[in-house]
């Protein structure tokens, strides 16, 4: 199982920070160490001083995917979830004014928390989903996928031209605005709707 990523996938969040708007999906990977699953805390690393939480909708693969075509994509997801994608925001900026990759930044340990998975039947729309993040009680991001500026199935065909997508792979599609640092001692809580995925403790 692979989590493959999309960064700058809404115009608001690319504009937050000052990033320009992409021609096409931006991609970097996670690997499988960084799943957090089960509503299982989240502990601050000591390698960073910024930590920032991005809420995201979820996406899981189903079927083995190469050069997937349009007409095709939606029998390549079957279920929907939500995730954290923390990122440690200083490694990155770091990162960047170096020309490097961002990995370091994105892809440690438990950086990736996940949801439980809800059957993509249940939804009325792919394309028309809200989703949330509260921090301590207080909503910190909200987002709705017919704002992203590349939608599931586009990035799927997108994706599946350069990396073959295998069933459980995760889609992380990309955050809203409202990006921000967490602290020890905070809650953060993630809802699809007005259903309750997850929720972590920073410890």
């Amino acid at each position: 199982m692979k989590v493959i990523a999309i960064g700058r996938n809404y115009i608001d969040h690319a504009k937050e920070l000052n990033n320009p708007v992409p021609a096409s999906p931006v991609i970097f990977m996670k690997p499988d160490t960084a799943v957090l699953k089960d509503n299982k805390d989240f502990y601050y690393p000591e390698f960073s001083k910024d930590i920032h939480y991005e809420c995201e909708l979820v996406v899981r693969i189903c079927n083995e995917g190469k050069h997937v075509t349009s007409k095709f994509a939606h029998k390549y997801y079957d279920a929907i979830g939500l995730g954290i994608d923390f990122t440690a925001r200083d490694i990155q900026a770091e990162q960047k004014a170096k020309g490097l990759p961002w990995e370091l930044a994105k892809a440690f340990d438990h950086s990736a928390v996940i949801s439980n998975m809800i059957a993509k039947e249940e939804f009325e729309s792919i394309n028309n989903i809200n989703f949330s993040l509260q921090k301590n009680g207080e909503i910190v991001q909200k987002g709705n996928t017919k704002n992203m500026i590349f939608d599931v199935e586009s990035l799927i065909v997108y994706i599946s031209k350069y990396i073959t997508l295998r069933k459980g792979d995760l889609i992380y599609t990309g955050t809203p605005a409202g990006v921000g640092p967490v602290q020890i001692g905070d809650k953060l809580q993630g809802f699809i709707e007005d259903r309750e995925m997850f929720t972590t403790h920073i410890k």
